[in-house]
């Protein structure tokens, strides 16, 4: 869940109600960084979703913003709060598929490695992202991912015992973890596959993937 940016003016006003509006500091001007950082979170929030995508649409979409309007198209097949699912989701396109498994298991690698990756529901599509990764031309990658998924399953019965929905569990889970040496492994081959650019391709030479007429 992203974090909301209270403006300014309502937070003073918050602290005038408050009756501390004389120990506040004075408002400061915003930065560039700070206007470039809204223009970001404006741009995203009033983004264009496409329900239906066509080939002349797809090539008017500047390549930065390629994979989240595809992301986007496939949301539109979910109702607003519906969870992902194994099956809803394997009715998609293989490139649908792929772009999906791979983009989440990217994002969840970088934020908590392949322990969290399999303690989060997007770890239901391992066996998709290690197929999608292969599909878009990162053979190292799948083989990283075939590798993670193998030892996933193999310990998944003793990592249960920390599946109990507290934090500390969930720390304690990251210890001797067989699943750790592969985060940086994962990682520095993502890079220098330079991935995205690969998935972008990928997208720009499979249009007929993505088309949703």
């Amino acid at each position: 869940m992203s974090k909301k940016i209270i403006p300014i003016m309502i937070l003073t006003s918050i602290l005038s109600f408050l009756g501390c509006k004389e120990k506040t500091e004075p408002i400061q001007e915003k930065t560039e960084m700070d206007l470039l950082i809204e223009k970001s979170f404006d741009e995203f929030n009033n983004r264009t979703i496409y329900k239906k995508l066509t080939p002349e649409i797809l090539k008017t979409i500047p390549d930065d913003k390629l994979e989240q309007t595809i992301l986007d198209n496939i949301d539109t097949n979910f109702k607003i709060g519906e969870q992902y699912t194994l099956g809803k989701v394997s009715k998609l396109t293989k490139g649908q598929q792929a772009v999906f498994s791979t983009f989440w298991l990217e994002a969840e690698v970088y934020n908590g490695g392949f322990n969290q990756y399999y303690s989060n529901a997007n770890g239901k599509f391992s066996e998709m992202a290690e197929i999608g990764f292969k599909i878009i031309g990162g053979e190292t990658l799948s083989e990283i991912v075939a590798l993670a998924n193998k030892i996933h399953f193999t310990n998944k019965a003793k990592r249960e015992e920390f599946n109990d929905g507290k934090l500390q569990s969930f720390n304690d889970s990251y210890k001797d973890n067989p699943l750790n040496d592969l985060d940086t492994k994962f990682i520095n081959n993502l890079d220098l596959a330079k991935f995205g650019d690969l998935r972008i391709k990928y997208i720009r030479d499979n249009t007929n993937e993505f088309t949703t007429q």
